[in-house]
């Protein structure tokens, strides 16, 4: 009997923090990565496909 080749290590999908927290009053998004404070408190417990969303979205949010 041979053993069954070993699946491939799938890689966590990283937060985009930079360590610059904090909130524009006016826009509600974090000035370093451009999260709000629900999809930065979230980010722990979102599946891949949410967290993926939040990436997605980043680059056209407007710069705060």
């Amino acid at each position: 009997m041979t053993d069954p080749a070993p699946r491939p290590q799938r890689r966590p999908i990283v937060s985009p923090c930079v360590s610059v927290c904090i909130i524009d009053p006016q826009s509600g998004l974090c000035r370093g990565c451009k999260r709000t404070l629900d999809e930065i408190s979230r980010w722990v417990v979102m599946t891949d496909e949410q967290r993926l969303a939040v990436l997605d979205a980043l680059p056209h949010r407007p710069a705060p």
